[in-house]
């Protein structure tokens, strides 16, 4: 699987280089807006891979070599992990390394990275078995769907709950810090095996 992560790292640094410099740059920007920008960008990096291997026939020429169906999936996961844990590595070292410079516009604390993160991990689970299963074309367009949907279901239930004064409720923010890292886990739990029958569907 590390050659199939070189493959995939050495493709996005060779065409993709002024994206990858604009993520570098969202992580050390001031504020979390930015940080989760950069975050989320970073876990969209596992379809702009699968795009280039669609253009290139790539799967064609991987079914003749050595890996098995869960080899390559599991690459392309791991690849938004590590893209991902760099961007949250890189923000926080940036934020508490020039919060002593500029304390004022760099207070970013670590609860705040951490539900970018989960919400990062969460996105490339449920949209992952859609690349596989459909392409990275149509997989988009359900991504585009599904996430408008999220977003606007989401923003109502947020809306809905806090109450008048503005302040959060307890169970909401208990939601944020302890149901979303849980809802990662099982939903990356899920999604990598359900990808791997979607690898196996599309290949046969």
């Amino acid at each position: 699987m590390k050659a199939l992560l070189k493959k995939d790292i050495f493709v996005l640094i060779r065409q993709m280089r002024l994206f990858l410099v604009m993520i570098i740059i969202f992580s050390v920007l001031p504020g979390v807006n930015m940080t989760t920008f950069a975050i989320v960008y970073c876990g969209m990096l596992p379809y702009v891979a699968m795009a280039y291997d669609e253009r290139s026939k790539w799967t064609e020429l991987a079914a003749m070599m050595p890996y098995t169906p869960g080899d390559i999936v599991l690459s392309k996961y791991t690849l938004g992990w590590m893209a991902i844990g760099f961007a949250t590595v890189l923000s926080t070292a940036a934020h508490l390394i020039l919060g002593r410079i500029f304390p004022s516009a760099y207070s970013l604390a670590l609860s705040e990275v951490f539900p970018s993160l989960c919400i990062g991990f969460i996105m490339m689970a449920v949209t992952l078995p859609l690349m596989f299963r459909f392409g990275v074309e149509k997989g988009r367009l359900l991504f585009i769907l599904l996430i408008v949907v999220l977003a606007c279901g989401g923003g109502a239930l947020v809306q809905g709950m806090v109450g008048f004064d503005g302040e959060i409720p307890v169970a909401l923010n208990t939601f944020f810090s302890l149901g979303i890292p849980a809802l990662a886990v099982v939903l990356t739990a899920i999604s990598v095996p359900l990808s791997i029958v979607m690898y196996n569907r599309c290949s046969v």
